[in-house]
């Protein structure tokens, strides 16, 4: 679905002629995310790790067909819609992180889910880079113009479903529950939330996640509006949301080791700390400071991989294992509903007190964030 990244916000704001409707496009992606993230999770919940990735690929492939249509016809509304629908490729690729947990060996959890995150890194460089071949292809086969990155990644999720029916066998947490040597009779019952109320390590994993994904998000969101008014060229854009993708991805197996190593929690608290300095570095960097922009948005990328990675897996591994679905899936709603409201309060904070007041807000919620951290912590 990278394929439509770089591409959605153009054809909105083309079909809509409002540059504020096409900022809606990424929205509408991850609020999609955080909504099918709960069916999502009760769908693996109730049938296994399969049955809920099949339906999230499903969705997104439903959207991914209605954006085609919505191109054909040039109906902007239409293709917000299908854009929310087209989020269930997120929130699949969310859940699938932690399907790679479910039978992962005592202290090698962090890693397992690690090497799934690191696995999206190839998507989602390429992915952007695909979107004009796809295009003009498409074109060629009678698709409208804009509509074929769309269809390629319908496509893409058929063949993702297929993958995962076929070889996700045996389900792994199907495998997992059968394994585990607590009575059907006596396994815990109440919702994600009562598991919260009783778990100081799921509050504290959902808050690092929540966190880490919401300073991010806000703070990527404006980046490229900020070099822009410093006259930066596209390419040089490209390049240092590039380098910030890498961060977030390609160091990702070396987080989950240490995680495992030295501790979730340490490892949170050490990407809280990554986050408020790329928030220092690139809140003071001029419009024409690229250089230091570029390294605020990799320290922005490492301090996340470590919120996620570490995050993820001591939510998983303080979670009874009949209850993980759910709250795995609450964390995921939170997660894209918090990038949701940072992307579209960034603009905002942006228009009152600039890009450095931006960063001084974000800075100041991942700070909160560390102290209650490190305060809860165990011991």
């Amino acid at each position: 679905m990278a394929v439509t990244f770089a591409i959605s916000p153009l054809v909105a704001a083309r079909l809509s002629g409002s540059d504020i409707i096409g900022g809606l496009a990424g929205t509408a992606t991850t609020l999609g995310a955080a909504l099918l993230a709960i069916p999502t999770a009760w769908a693996a919940s109730r049938g296994g790790r399969r049955e809920g990735l099949a339906f999230a690929y499903g969705a997104g492939l439903v959207g991914g067909l209605i954006s085609v249509g919505a191109v054909a016809i040039g109906s902007w509304p239409l293709l917000l819609a299908g854009l929310v629908l087209f989020g269930g490729g997120t929130a699949a690729n969310l859940a699938g992180r932690y399907a790679a947990t479910d039978l992962s060996a005592p202290g090698r959890g962090a890693r397992d889910l690690s090497i799934v995150v690191w696995a999206t890194t190839i998507g989602t460089v390429l992915g952007p880079n695909l979107a004009a071949p796809a295009d003009s292809l498409g074109v060629s086969l009678g698709l409208p113009a804009d509509g074929a990155p769309f269809a390629v990644s319908a496509l893409s999720f058929v063949v993702a479903a297929v993958i995962v029916f076929a070889g996700l066998r045996p389900d792994p947490l199907r495998l997992a529950r059968g394994r585990s040597a607590v009575p059907a009779g006596q396994r815990p019952k109440g919702s994600a939330l009562a598991v919260l109320r009783t778990s100081r390590g799921a509050r504290n994993a959902l808050i690092a996640i929540t966190v880490s994904h919401t300073a991010m998000v806000s703070v990527m969101s404006m980046t490229s509006v900020h070099l822009g008014h410093g006259g930066a060229h596209l390419s040089v854009i490209g390049l240092v949301l590039s380098l910030h993708i890498a961060g977030m991805y390609v160091l990702s197996p070396l987080v989950g080791w240490l995680a495992d190593r030295i501790g979730r929690e340490r490892v949170v608290m050490l990407g809280m700390l990554q986050l408020i300095a790329a928030a220092a570095t690139a809140g003071t960097a001029s419009q024409h400071d690229v250089a230091q922009v570029t390294i605020g948005l990799v320290l922005l990328g490492t301090g996340w991989s470590c919120g996620l990675v570490a995050g993820s897996a001591l939510l998983t591994e303080s979670t009874p294992l009949d209850r993980r679905p759910a709250v795995q899936g609450l964390s995921d709603m939170l997660m894209n509903g918090g990038g949701a409201l940072g992307s579209a309060g960034a603009g905002t904070l942006v228009a009152a007190a600039g890009y450095g007041g931006l960063a001084t807000a974000v800075g100041a919620l991942v700070a909160v964030a560390l102290a209650w951290t490190f305060l809860t912590r165990a011991r």
